[in-house]
């Protein structure tokens, strides 16, 4: 040990990889790009030390930092759901923890307070975050009313800000009208940024927390039984349906539920341009805690969206992010004390709202996805990094380890276990819905910007050593196909000029405003294309058009043929009728 280098704390954006010893989510001519450097190389070494020859040993493998793409760090205790208390992590506790689970990227919400300007706000969250982040971060901002001078209050945070979502509540204090999402969407789509969604039926709550609490109902399962998996789907289904008529992007940043997540996956279907995301604690624990008798166990898992009470939801959550269905990975980090939490225990809405996840995320995914044979390496930083960057516009800058990259790495070893306790986690808060739950996979190594913050599991985190990341509007993996959009589908007005009338003697045909060809399951449409007709009748065979474009009404020929009517068979073969069959 005495011949150890010095720590190095800056490496060149071109780390150095050994060939063939990790999964192929890390470029193999990286390593005759550039020299071996004091921290890249024990790193590496780390990662190979175990590994097979091939790209399919999950044992250890080097990829590109964890990007979380929802947190809530030093929530004031003005802020919707706080029940009056500030959350337990701030900003240095959070990153911190945070790299100590492989995540080098954090995007958090900035909410402003009642009557605060958006770009104050923004300002102010900016100075609240800069003297303490570990790790790098973005801003979302948060929505809470609609003004007039909210647009041009967003296109600044977008221009001059590096701002490029925008989060608006369906429920609660905040909640907005389905009117005032339109105007949202319309803006967001205008300045190229992404509308995330928190999608509860609010009036649905509101109705069912009184008579819950009318009927004595006070305690955390009130919770749930005021948020049913209904009250989310219906939002989400309602949402996805609104951000199309404008052709907005939408992003719903928690989903928590199966139902909720197949309303994402129809959405897709028809073509609108949705994604989700999935919370660590959904993809882990449930909502049974919920009818715990320590209320103190109960009330550590409240939460909105509401963990669901049926114990398969979390493998059904987990499928669904293995097949697509779901995109990203988050935690929704927003941690309080159990001291905080009783303060009023006779009243389940005035609970502080939000639970841990930002440390424990990559280990859940990989335990629950990896471990079980359910996505592979490349898919599990697929939905914990790379998506992310590219649906907020940060890849390559992030989300990729290439040269020219920002060098955030994590070595991942994904056979090592650990116990995740309350006791143990590096988060300020005393309780872990994921107590006692064994996992594998642990961060050894984490490089953020060429910084070792972790190394060999001991974290060496310095505040205020992240910066903010600016980013900008138009993210092309989701702009391009909207603006390609547009151009191709343009409504046209009919011409019922008496000149034109005259010429054609009939009525006009539709404009055409969707694609000619059949639709594939992959194509995306913006929900503008002509009524399918309506479904046959019961006994005409079943057939449905291929397309709205497809000129059928249940004949397989389609309307070119002429149609014959009727034969009566008079003498069929094995002899003479003596009815009618036809």
């Amino acid at each position: 040990m005495a011949d150890r280098p010095p720590p190095v704390k800056k490496v060149p954006l071109h780390l150095q990889f050994s060939t063939g010893r990790t999964t192929n989510v890390v470029p193999s001519d990286i390593a005759n790009r550039a020299p071996k450097t004091a921290c890249s190389s024990k790193a590496v070494e780390s990662s190979t030390r175990t590994a097979s020859s091939t790209p399919t040993s999950t044992s250890r493998m080097a990829s590109s930092g964890g990007i979380d793409t929802m947190t809530r760090l030093q929530q004031p205790a003005d802020a919707a759901g706080a029940g009056g208390a500030a959350s337990a992590d701030d900003f240095y506790s959070g990153t911190r923890a945070a790299l100590a689970g492989g995540t080098t990227t954090v995007l958090n919400l900035a909410a402003p307070r009642p009557g605060e300007p958006l770009v104050a706000a923004f300002d102010r969250w900016r100075e609240l975050a800069d003297e303490k982040v570990c790790c790098d971060y973005g801003l979302h901002v948060a929505i809470t009313s609609w003004t007039d001078k909210t647009a041009a209050e967003m296109s600044q945070l977008c221009s001059e800000r590096g701002v490029n979502s925008f989060k608006m509540l369906m429920a609660d204090v905040h909640q907005l009208s389905d009117a005032d999402l339109l105007k949202v969407f319309t803006h967001c789509k205008k300045i190229g940024a992404i509308a995330q969604i928190h999608a509860e039926n609010g009036d649905a709550v509101r109705e069912m927390t009184s008579r819950l609490l009318s009927a004595g109902v006070t305690g955390p399962e009130g919770l749930a039984l005021s948020r049913p998996e209904a009250v989310e789907a219906e939002a989400v289904r309602r949402a996805c349906m609104l951000a199309a008529q404008v052709g907005c992007p939408l992003h719903l940043p928690h989903l928590s539920s199966p139902a909720a997540v197949d309303e994402v996956s129809a959405a897709r279907r028809r073509g609108h341009i949705v994604y989700g995301a999935v919370t660590a604690a959904a993809l882990a624990t449930d909502g049974t805690h919920y009818w715990n008798r320590c209320w103190r166990h109960a009330a550590a898992h409240v939460v909105v969206p509401p963990l669901r009470p049926e114990p398969s939801t979390p493998d059904r959550l987990v499928d669904l992010l293995a097949s697509n269905d779901l995109h990203c990975s988050a935690s929704d980090h927003c941690t309080f004390t159990s001291e905080q939490r009783a303060v009023d225990r006779d009243d389940f809405t005035k609970i502080p709202q939000g639970i841990g996840g930002v440390e424990e995320r990559m280990a859940i995914v990989w335990e629950k996805g990896v471990a079980q044979g359910k996505i592979d390496p490349m898919r599990f930083v697929a939905v914990t990094s790379t998506n992310a960057a590219k649906l907020f516009n940060l890849y390559p800058k992030k989300g990729v380890v290439a040269v020219g990259s920002d060098a955030d790495l994590v070595v991942w070893d994904g056979e090592t276990s650990r116990v995740i306790s309350a006791s143990t986690h590096h988060q300020r808060c005393d309780f872990s819905v994921f107590e006692g739950q064994t996992v594998r996979g642990v961060a050894e190594w984490v490089v953020s910007r060429g910084r070792v913050c972790v190394e060999e599991g001991q974290v060496r985190a310095v505040q205020a050593a992240g910066r903010f990341l600016p980013m900008a509007g138009f993210a092309p993996t989701v702009y391009l196909r909207v603006q390609q959009r547009d151009k191709a589908r343009v409504p046209r007005p009919v011409d019922r000029s008496s000149s034109a009338a005259a010429a054609d003697g009939g009525p006009a045909a539709p404009p055409a405003v969707a694609p000619k060809e059949p639709p594939s399951p992959e194509t995306e449409t913006d929900g503008t294309a002509p009524p399918q007709p309506p479904s046959p009748a019961a006994g005409d065979g079943g057939h449905q058009p291929s397309s709205p474009d497809t000129p059928d009404s249940g004949d397989i020929m389609g309307s070119r043929v002429p149609k014959r009517t009727a034969v009566k068979v008079h003498a069929p073969p094995g002899g003479r009728s003596a009815g009618s069959f036809w």
